[in-house]
C-alpha cells in the first residue's frame, strides 16, 4: 500500500476550527509553559456534541466525513453518527485507532489521531515506530504539527508530554493534544464515531487482505452521557456493538467478501450478549480478558465491487441497547 497524503497536515484547518471558535464550542484552550496546546474538550468545561463532531474528523486523520442525522432503526435512540471515508485503512487504522499506550506513574491512556503516524522510537539501534501496525501499513508521516487525542479525564502530566513531543521529534509548540473524557458529549461523540474503525481493525485481525478495502462507512446510535465511567464507556461501546452498522467496499472475490461478513459482526464473539459494562466487570476490569472479537459492529454489509454482489450479516439489537442506554 502507498499512502501519501500527511494526516497531520490534514488536520490542520479541524484544529484550528477548535482554537478560533472555542467559546462557540465550550472548549478551554491552553498552553502550557513549554508552549504545548491543550484542548479541553470536557474536563474543567462542558464541551458538546459539535466539539465531538470535530474531534472525530481529526482522528481520523482530516480523511473522513462525521455527521449527526436523524434515523429510525432503532426504537428509541434516532441521533446517529455518521461516518465516512473514502480511504478507511488509513484514516480509521493510521489514524483513528487507539493504539499508543501512554503511562506515567499512575496517569494512563491511549493515544489516537494523526500524531501516531509520526511517533517512533529507537530499537537495536534503529528508528522504528511506536506502533508495529505502521510497519504493515508502510507509513509514516512528516509534518511540522503533531496532534494527538487522548481519552481520560485529566490532563496529562508533563512527563506524557514531553514522550509524545520527543517520539514525533516535534517542539513543544507544535504539539496540540486533545483531551476527551468518556463521560462527556464530546467524549461520548468520537467513542462512537469509530463505529467504521472497529470494523476495521477487526477485518485486520481476521487477516483480510487491508490493500483490498477500497471505501466505507457506518453509523450508530449518539448514546446519553452517564457520570461513571464505567457505565459511559459501556454506553458508547454498547452503541457500536448492538445498533452500529457498517457497509465496506472490497475488492476480491465473492467468497472473501462474504466471508468476511460472516465474520465481522459483534454477535460472533463469544462475550457477546449483555451490555459492555458488565461484560467489562465479568472480566474483573481487565480488558486482555475480554474476546477481542467483540469490539465491532452489530450488522455489516460487504460489497464485493468487481462482482457487483453484497453479503449482509448479523443484526441490530434494541433490547441489549436500551438496557445499556437506561430506556
Amino acid at each position: 500500500m502507498e499512502y501519501t497524503a500527511s494526516v497531520n497536515k490534514l488536520t490542520g484547518p479541524l484544529v484550528q476550527e477548535l482554537i478560533d471558535n472555542a467559546d462557540k464550542l465550550r472548549l478551554d484552550i491552553q498552553t502550557l509553559d513549554n508552549g504545548c496546546t491543550i484542548i479541553d474538550a470536557g474536563i474543567n468545561v462542558p464541551g458538546g456534541i459539535e466539539a465531538g463532531r470535530i474531534i472525530t474528523e481529526i482522528c481520523l486523520g482530516g480523511l473522513g466525513t462525521v455527521s449527526l442525522a436523524h434515523s429510525s432503526y432503532t426504537d428509541n435512540w434516532p441521533i446517529t453518527v455518521n461516518v465516512h471515508t473514502s480511504n478507511p485503512v488509513l484514516a480509521c487504522l493510521g489514524s483513528q485507532y487507539a493504539g499508543w499506550s501512554l503511562a506515567h506513574e499512575k496517569y494512563f491512556a491511549l493515544g489516537s489521531g494523526p500524531a501516531r503516524a509520526m511517533a517512533t522510537k529507537e530499537k537495536e539501534g534503529q528508528v522504528v515506530p511506536v506502533e508495529d501496525l505502521y510497519k504493515e501499513l508502510d507509513y509514516r508521516d512528516e509534518a511540522a504539527t503533531a496532534t494527538l487525542v487522548i481519552e481520560n479525564d485529566a490532563i496529562p502530566p508533563l512527563e506524557i508530554v514531553e514522550k509524545i513531543a520527543k517520539a514525533c521529534a516535534v517542539d513543544f509548540d507544535k504539539l496540540i493534544i486533545i483531551v476527551t473524557p468518556t463521560s462527556s458529549l464530546a467524549g461520548g461523540v468520537q467513542v462512537v464515531g469509530r463505529v467504521l474503525e472497529v470494523a476495521m481493525h477487526k477485518a485486520h485481525e481476521l487477516h483480510f487482505p487491508l490493500e483490498n478495502i477500497v471505501d466505507g462507512m457506518g453509523s450508530a446510535p449518539l448514546c446519553p452521557p452517564h457520570p461513571d465511567f464505567v457505565q459511559a464507556m459501556g454506553r458508547t461501546n454498547d452503541a457500536i456493538l448492538f445498533a452500529g452498522q457498517v457497509h465496506i467496499f472490497v475488492k476480491g472475490s465473492d467468497e472473501e467478501a462474504e466471508k468476511l461478513a460472516n465474520a465481522l459482526p459483534s454477535s460472533t464473539s463469544k462475550d457477546y450478549g449483555k451490555p459492555f459494562a458488565q461484560v467489562f466487570k465479568d472480566a474483573k476490569y481487565d480488558f486482555f480478558k475480554i474476546d477481542g472479537m467483540l469490539f465491532s459492529p452489530a450488522s455489516v454489509i460487504v460489497t464485493a465491487v468487481e462482482s457487483g454482489n453484497s453479503f449482509r450479516a448479523g443484526k441490530l439489537d434494541n433490547d441489549l441497547l436500551n438496557q445499556s442506554f437506561g430506556a
